[in-house]
């Protein structure tokens, strides 16, 4: 185990890339455990850790999210959801975090979603009066939706790591959480707007918003797909993503008009990139996963926790705050294949409900997107708005603080992740 965790460590110390740290790492323990004989299972760890039918949906999921990016959608929502918030004052924030919550439905990746968003609401907002680290905050805090409403990658990622928790329970797991952070990101701006006295926007005519929300629907209809299909058993995961995809071809050629073959072409770019990271990052996380499983690490964890607290809201207190600041060096799917091995078995040997677990530390995980230094949408978002990352981080923490709230109520009444499950079964 020893030395396991001094590669760990060490390659993590010198920027190895994460995938190569845990194949590594992985590689040490095995040889600790057994010596030569047990190098022959890496192999066929790595393989079981890409080879479920399950994952076919990540580059399905990843194709429809940047064929609707591709295709003129965002524009579409934020007219839409405009229509809606105009007449309140710091409009364009607000509409910043419901267009995010409408995408959420779409993409299920954050940094996409910062992206998307990001180039056509940050300048808009710039133009109209609001501070541009404001304006890189909400835009940032509201894309972590994305990974929490589904369709989300990550939580298919979680799936196909734990396999104790079935995906269609995430997603439905997945939908108050989301909520709630929206909420949350409302309520803060709200209050930010109206204290800084950021502008409003003109009244929009009923007609006007009628067409909006006309011209926006068929895309609005891609999460009732995915989701519908899903919950209503009437499609896989897999199935549901494929349709997903198919349709947004067809919306995006012959409704909106705005698809061409070149978008199609770097869609498939896209995809293919972002697939093989989650897919490499898969493969290496099953070896030391494997090593975790045989070691006996996971027993240990859950021993080190209660020697802190025997309170459950305590011990989960304590875990959150654990994968925060391992969200501070680390992005959110490294983040999770590497520790969520290790933590999950611990937790649930803990008497902790295995799906309630499961979506506090996605959500708590997300958030590291905007948590630095590695913070990638906050970043990303403060590249855009062309502000110094630093002033980004400040304007950001008011939101950070209603996260952190979120987090707290999830923790304390697991009803709010289960329920929608339950109801399922």
């Amino acid at each position: 185990m020893t030395s396991a965790i001094i590669v760990f460590v060490v390659l993590l110390l010198i920027g190895a890339p994460v995938a190569v740290v845990m194949a590594m790492s992985g590689l040490a323990g095995g040889f600790a455990l057994g010596g030569e004989r047990m190098l022959g299972i890496i192999a066929d760890r790595m393989f079981s850790g890409v080879s479920g039918f399950l994952l076919i949906a990540v580059p399905y999921f990843i194709f429809t999210a940047e064929l609707m990016n591709q295709g003129g959608l965002t524009q579409k929502l934020i007219t839409f959801n405009n229509a809606l918030f105009g007449r309140i004052r710091g409009a364009l924030s607000h509409v910043n975090v419901t267009v995010s919550v409408f995408f959420a439905g779409l993409t299920g990746a954050a940094i996409t979603d910062t992206v998307a968003i990001g180039k056509l609401m940050i300048p808009e907002m710039k133009r109209q009066g609001y501070d541009a680290e404001y304006a890189a905050a909400i835009t940032a805090c509201s894309s972590i939706i994305g990974p929490i409403i589904p369709p989300s990658v990550v939580m298919v990622v979680y799936a196909s790591l734990l396999r104790d928790i079935s995906v269609i329970d995430l997603f439905a797991g997945g939908i108050i959480p989301g909520i709630l952070m929206a909420a949350a990101l409302l309520v803060t701006s709200m209050v930010i707007a109206w204290r800084r006295g950021y502008p409003k926007q003109a009244p929009i005519p009923f007609k006007v918003a009628i067409f909006s929300f006309l011209a926006a629907l068929p895309a609005l209809i891609v999460p009732l797909i995915i989701l519908g299909g899903i919950l209503s058993g009437l499609t896989t995961i897999t199935e549901a993503s494929g349709f997903a995809a198919v349709y947004a071809l067809l919306i995006g050629f012959f409704f909106y008009r705005n698809l061409t073959l070149a978008n199609v072409w770097h869609a498939l770019v896209v995809t293919v990139r972002f697939s093989g990271v989650v897919f490499f990052l898969l493969a290496t996380s099953a070896v030391l996963g494997w090593f975790v499983t045989r070691s006996g690490i996971a027993r240990d964890a859950a021993s080190i926790i209660t020697t802190f607290s025997d309170a459950a809201f305590v011990q989960l207190m304590l875990v959150c705050l654990l994968l925060i600041l391992i969200g501070t060096v680390m992005d959110v799917l490294p983040a999770l294949v590497v520790v969520a091995p290790v933590i999950v078995p611990a937790m649930i040997q803990l008497g902790f409900d295995p799906l309630h677990f499961a979506i506090l530390m996605i959500v708590v995980l997300n958030i590291s997107n905007v948590t630095p230094p590695v913070g990638m949408t906050l970043m990303t978002a403060a590249r855009i708005a062309q502000v110094p990352y630093e002033r980004a981080i400040l304007a950001s923490l008011p939101f950070y603080l209603s996260f952190i709230a979120v987090i707290v109520l999830l923790a304390a009444f697991p009803i709010l992740s289960t329920w929608i499950p339950s109801l399922l079964h």
